[in-house]
């Protein structure tokens, strides 16, 4: 909920999904601009979606920036080497992630 109304309030349009497979299934309706992501979802967790929305047609587009307190180098690996753009990891504030969607050209 902090995350979706610091979206809001950077002047995003937000979707929420449950767990990741509700993620995925909305991805396949129709691919986001950007993708904030948790490691840790029910039923499938952030690097699973993440590695299957990549394969969608269309899914190299969205930006996705991992938000998690998984903070191990070889979670942080995994995560890029799957197709993450950034990472940042818990607790986190607005200006923490103004500045990562600055970096990816989203603001």
């Amino acid at each position: 909920m902090v995350a979706r109304k610091i979206m809001q309030e950077l002047g995003f349009e937000t979707e929420e999904a449950a767990d990741g497979q509700e993620a995925l299934d909305e991805c396949k309706r129709k691919l986001p601009d950007a993708v904030l992501l948790d490691w840790n979802m029910p039923v499938m967790d952030g690097l699973e979606f993440l590695v299957e929305m990549r394969k969608l047609p269309g899914g190299d587009g969205p930006v996705v920036v991992f938000c998690t307190t998984e903070n191990d180098i070889e979670h942080i690996q995994k995560a890029i080497e799957a197709g993450a753009n950034e990472y940042i990891m818990k607790p986190f504030d607005s200006e923490i992630i103004q500045a990562k969607f600055s970096q990816v050209g989203l603001l």
